[in-house]
């Protein structure tokens, strides 16, 4: 009789198991389907940024969108080593004063931007290369997130000229003009390497907020930003922040 019941107990367990195995199985190819993905992903991602080092970005989405909303955009592709040597200064001590102390995040300056409330921005030049680069503007928080994974990855890989050269030749400046090749020429009818002081100044003054600013025809705001940025770039020159990315 115990027997007998350990039998059907026996047997009942094993048609529960049958009956879960589909389950089960499923579970287990979804899972393996997505580490699989995730892998894809991350060496597709590597792929671009390993070729990001020596192949210069023939567009980016937001350029492509705003070409497309213009009509067409101004765009030339200037070397760093053919550019005023002040205009990467001049970006730098505008954007981003400690871009050769970090690793991709200013620590200092989040700290500072979390304790005052959010006022002012922390995104380095490095972030903002990535987000121009490989994936678009907005603030949801998958593209926050899919920014903090591959920051570090780029830092890793190109070097801190690269990123500045990436950086000054993908930045809108104006409406529909981007990179300082076309800046200099929109904006002062001259060639990037060209640029004065006081013009490189000008052009990383307008930075943040390009369809507001111009660099041509500056406000008060933009004068005493200039003469700031002048000074900044002077200052990293001076002490050595500028080394990463000087020849």
């Amino acid at each position: 009789m115990a027997r007998a019941a350990k039998t059907k107990k026996s047997k009942d367990s094993k048609t529960v198991k049958r009956r879960q195995l589909p389950g089960v199985r499923l579970l287990l190819w979804l899972r393996w389907w997505l580490w699989r993905s995730v892998a894809v992903v991350f060496l597709l991602v590597v792929f671009l940024v390993v070729l990001g080092t020596f192949v210069n970005p023939p567009t980016t989405a937001y350029m492509f969108s705003e070409g497309r909303r213009l009509g067409g955009v101004e765009r030339t592709w200037v070397d760093l080593e053919t550019m005023a040597p002040v205009m990467a200064r001049s970006a730098v001590a505008a954007e981003d004063a400690n871009f050769c102390n970090h690793w991709g995040f200013d620590m200092a300056a989040i700290r500072q931007a979390i304790e005052e409330g959010g006022a002012r921005g922390a995104s380095t030049i490095s972030q903002q290369t990535v987000k121009n680069v490989y994936l678009w503007h907005g603030r949801l928080w998958v593209r926050k997130a899919a920014e903090a994974l591959i920051t570090p990855l780029v830092e890793a890989i190109w070097s801190k000229r690269r990123i500045i050269e990436v950086y000054l030749n993908i930045a809108e400046f104006d409406e529909g003009v981007f990179g300082v090749g076309a800046a200099a020429e929109h904006y002062f009818g001259v060639s990037a390497a060209e640029l004065s002081p006081t013009q490189a100044a000008r052009l990383a003054a307008v930075l943040p907020s390009p369809k507001t600013r111009s660099a041509s025809n500056p406000s008060s705001f933009i004068r005493k930003r200039t003469a700031s940025i002048r000074d900044g770039a002077a200052t990293i020159r001076a002490d050595g922040r500028a080394a990463c990315f000087e020849s």
